[in-house]
């Protein structure tokens, strides 16, 4: 610095308000670094005092962690006290001198050294020292640094803030005042009497806690079960307690000398506190109301059987848990053939019903969904009662109804005559007997009922096991099994297995087909389409679960071993048959018929497959898996090129590594030449090719000049190769799925971003410049990642806004399930139809994962779009 006091006096004026901003923040910053302990100590003791936790220790306790925490502060401040320096204007000076370019404030009172006799070197030195006090205007200043983070790295300061705020919206400046009751001979007895009071609703309320001594009011509300606590200090017995509230007895001298009062509110009436400083209240008493339920609306049973009934509940605070009980109506029951004996004993039946997850409980309406089709009861009259209870425990029923209960209804004959002897085993095993001589009587003559003798055989299997089973005594077991073996012959009976399902599709082919012919009538082709469509869709779902059994009973048997097949989904077939009958309307019969025998022929070679989770491949799915074999063959060309361009610069060294690369490389693409089948001839030759040739390359590349074997050189040869990797990424560029979507529009300027990339790698290659060669190839494959990316983020978008997946796609609808493991239903679309997890276990899992979602948002350390995710995830929720 230098001496001039008038130099330092006007850099000191230029910047006036920066320095002195500056020379503040330098107190506050040693301030803090001194005196954070002592504040944090302060903090913690007013925070206690606040809350009232004097008033839950013992009198010798609090003796002892006042006097730790005096003691604590004490030191802390005189520690504090040795460490602060008071920064001087000096030290501001030059921090706010280094915040600045150049050091202005440095330049500006320095003095020149040499040549201040020289006219020139002053008149330079003086313009430098004009430009230096310009740059006095730009000072601004200086930032604080008020990070503890190194001298407190649990972040106890943050603790101790926590704390008192939570006083602060909780807790009370008044009961500071508690804390003279220390000692018989403190300020408090000097003070009379005093006393505190809290009224605490339940916590399902979501009422705030009340203050009584806050309360001037001479009347307040309070809801059913509020806790009422009362400490009275001081003199015993200077304070009386009178209350009705609580609906207990309470003498006078056990008001007069009690000096704390725990109780809880259940009905209205009044409290007061007698003596110096005491209050009355009268208190209205919010009763509690009982929940309510009723069924909303009529009940919708499937054609499988299953039931959906809606329910509306309501609570004035929110219900809880449910329940729907249904016990048999006997009295309802036509009591004739099997059900004319008593049935035996049957516990109630009870079904937990659904709840929401998220929003509120107080009022609401869901569905219950069961399938009651396998209970002996079903297509029973039954009495139907729903009861909710709340979180006080009261419970809330509707009112008893008697209604059949839902259950699978079958049309084929013998199926009919299955389940119903079925209910009558259920209803009581000693119609055991009586079951046996009935079907031997429907199966008295099976060529003219069952389509298959494997049916009539399990039929015999059933009936010999009835009559051997009706002469001891039957178990439970033994009657569940053949109940479940009636049920499953009755299932295939109904609906036939593949071989019927196919018939039923040829046959409904045939008839369109004479219909053709015979120049049937848009009534008559519309009915016959439609026959057509029920068939189809029986056939896929038949086949679909022949497939699946067949998986299941040799899991390693491949399947759609023709990866040539033709792949359609079910939309497809639909539209199909959409244009046979517009061109049977249309008068187009030779169009329509070689259609349908297109048709025909189809469904006679089709194999429904797994779809994504199975052992078939999507198109998309080959999409992908064939641009990760371009990126790992771009990778491959990129490193060779990379050790030709070692070689060229150090051949001695880089020899025998480059030989040892080549051929773990050449060996590695060996195994990753075969492509999937679907990708091109050309693809998979140019694996092939690539995987066979490439350990003689990389002994060349090791042991000899480029273009020393066969008079190609090196350069060449991945240029052709470059080139070939270029048209299949073309090809592949054409076949491209997810066209139409925004993410699938940017996949495509990507691999068109990697495709002139790969050109001008071929280029720079040609040309002998494998640098610019490398630069180009990297570009390429970033191109390749950031396509690969966009391309699973516009499948992923597709498959949300498909239907459901048939001929070579996936399996039957009915059969697919969704990422959790529950079955999609048979509309094909996003959901379920299975019961979500019911009881409490789904109350639990909420609450575990809303804490999980807690405790992650509060973790500053992960991403902000993290943190923001969470963050609205909370809000939801």
């Amino acid at each position: 610095m230098a001496s001039d006091p008038r130099s330092l006096l006007q850099v000191t004026w230029a910047v006036r308000w920066p320095l002195r901003l500056t020379h503040a923040g330098l107190i506050a910053e040693r301030v803090t670094r001194a005196f954070w302990p002592f504040w944090s100590m302060v903090f913690v003791s007013l925070a206690g005092l606040m809350l009232g936790l004097q008033d839950l220790m013992p009198l010798e306790w609090l003796w002892v962690v006042s006097a730790a925490f005096v003691l604590a502060a004490l030191w802390f401040l005189m520690r504090g006290a040795r460490r602060f320096r008071w920064p001087r204007q000096a030290e501001a000076l030059r921090r706010l001198d280094a915040s600045l370019k150049g050091n202005p404030i440095q330049a500006a009172l320095d003095d020149q050294a040499i040549g201040a006799a020289d006219t020139g070197s002053t008149a330079i030195w003086a313009a430098h020292q004009d430009r230096m006090r310009a740059k006095l205007a730009e000072a601004q200043a200086v930032e604080p640094d008020l990070r503890l983070s190194r001298a407190d790295p649990f972040a106890l300061r943050y603790v101790a803030l926590l704390a008192l705020s939570v006083a602060i919206l909780f807790g009370s400046i008044l009961r500071v005042q508690s804390v003279s009751v220390m000692g018989p001979g403190g300020p408090g007895l000097a003070q009379g009497p005093s006393w505190e009071g809290w009224v605490e609703p339940p916590g399902y309320t979501g009422l705030p806690a009340v203050y009584l001594n806050d309360i001037t009011a001479e009347s307040m509300q309070a809801p059913h079960g509020a806790r009422v606590t009362l400490r009275m200090y001081g003199e015993v017995g200077a304070l009386r307690i009178e209350e009705s509230v609580s609906g207990r007895p309470l003498s006078s001298d056990e008001a007069a000398e009690a000096t704390a009062q725990d109780f809880d509110i259940v009905q209205s009436g009044r409290l007061a506190i007698d003596g110096p400083g005491g209050r009355a209240w009268q208190i209205a008493m919010i009763p509690d109301g009982t929940p309510t339920v009723m069924r909303d609306g009529e009940i919708d049973v499937a054609y499988s059987g299953e039931m959906q009934m809606p329910f509306t509940a309501t609570d004035d605070y929110g219900v809880v848990a449910g329940v729907a009980r249904i016990v048999l109506a006997l009295d309802e029951v036509d009591r004739r053939y099997g059900l004319r004996i008593d049935p035996e004993p049957r516990a109630v039946l009870e079904v937990p019903l659904p709840m929401p997850v998220a929003g509120s409980r107080a009022e609401f309406t869901e569905t219950l969904i069961e399938d009651f089709s396998l209970h002996p009861w079903a297509n029973l009259p039954v009495r139907l009662e729903l009861e909710v209870q709340d979180e006080a425990g009261q419970t809330g029923l509707s009112e008893p109804e008697v209604l059949t209960l839902p259950g699978r209804r079958f049309f084929d004959p013998i199926a009919a005559a299955l389940i119903e002897q079925r209910q009558a085993l259920l209803w009581n095993r000693a119609n055991a007997g009586d079951i046996a001589l009935i079907l031997r009587a429907v199966s008295n003559r099976p060529g003219d009922l069952f389509r298959s003798e494997v049916h009539y055989l399990r039929l015999r299997v059933i009936l010999r096991r009835l009559e051997m089973q009706a002469r001891y005594d039957m178990s439970d077991e033994q009657r569940d099994e053949l109940a479940q073996d009636m049920w499953d012959l009755a299932m295939i009976l109904e609906e036939g297995d593949l071989q019927d399902a196919l018939e039923r599709l040829q046959r409904a082919q045939d008839r369109l087909a004479e219909a053709m012919k015979n120049g049937a009538s848009d009534q008559e082709i519309a009915e016959l389409m439609q026959e057509l469509r029920e068939a189809t869709d029986d056939y896929l779902r038949q086949l679909s679960r022949q497939q699946q059994q067949d998986r299941e009973a040799d899991p390693d048997s491949q399947f759609s071993d023709n990866q040539n097949m033709m792949e359609m989904s079910q939309d497809d077939l639909q539209r199909m048959m959409d244009r046979i009958q517009e061109l049977m309307e249309q008068g187009r019969m030779e169009e329509a018929q070689e259609a349908l025998d297109q048709l025909r022929e189809m469904m006679e070679n089709m194999q429904v497959t797994q779809g994504p989770g199975g052992r078939g491949q999507t198109p998309g799915e080959q999409a992908m898996e064939g641009l990760a074999e371009t990126l790992r063959e771009q990778q491959g060309l990129s490193d060779e090129a990379f050790r030709d361009l070692q070689d060229q610069f150090n051949p001695g060294q880089e020899g025998q590594q480059g030989q040892q690369q080549g051929q773990q490389q050449g060996q590695g693409q060996q195994g990753q030449g075969q492509q999937p089948q679907g990708q091109g001839q050309q693809g998979q030759g140019q694996g092939q090719q690539q995987g066979q040739g490439q350990p003689g390359q990389g002994q060349q590349q090791g042991g000899q000049q480029p273009g020393a074997g066969d008079g190609e050189s090196l350069e060449e040869s991945l240029a052709d190769r470059q080139r070939a990797l270029r048209n299949e990424l073309n090809r592949q560029r054409r076949n491209l799925p997810g066209a139409g979507s925004e993410a699938g529009e940017r996949a495509e300027e990507s691999l068109g971003r990697a495709e002139g990339a790969m050109e001008g790698a071929e280029e720079a290659l040609r040309d002998g410049d494998l640098a610019e060669a490398i630069d180009r190839q990297s570009e390429a494959m970033e191109a390749l990642r950031e396509g690969l990316r966009e391309l699973g983020e516009a499948l992923a978008q597709q498959q949300q806004g498909q239907g459901e997946q048939g001929l070579a796609e996936g399996a039957d609808p009915g059969n697919q399930r969704d990422p959790l493991g529950r079955n999609q239903g048979t509309n094909g679309q996003i959901g379920t139809d299975e019961n979500l997890l019911q009881g409490e276990d789904v109350y639990r899992r909420a609450r575990e994962l809303l804490d999980e979602i807690r405790r992650r948002s509060g973790e500053g350390e992960r991403p902000e779009a993290e943190l923001d995710y969470l963050e609205r995830l909370l809000e939801r929720f």
